[in-house]
């Protein structure tokens, strides 16, 4: 089984100036860090909606931590 990293960059040339991170674990989304929207993968119905709150807050955090970090990779 392919072990797969918790966030993931990713490109589309047609929106060249968006920047999406995937988070691939639970609850799995893909954010636009350019405005922050979100597209979920998963169904959160019934699940705590000030839990969600928490988590998609610190997960938004991290994944802008992530970029950052990958785009200090690629200016090194």
């Amino acid at each position: 089984m392919m072990t797969l990293p918790k966030f993931l960059l990713a490109d589309n040339s047609k929106y060249p100036e968006d920047i999406f991170v995937l988070h691939t674990e639970f609850p799995r989304f893909m954010i636009n860090l350019k405005d922050d929207q979100i597209e979920w993968f998963e169904d959160l119905t019934g699940e705590s909606e000030e839990d969600i709150a928490t988590e998609l807050a610190d997960l938004m955090d991290k994944a802008g931590e992530f970029y950052d970090e990958e785009m200090k990779q690629y200016e090194d």
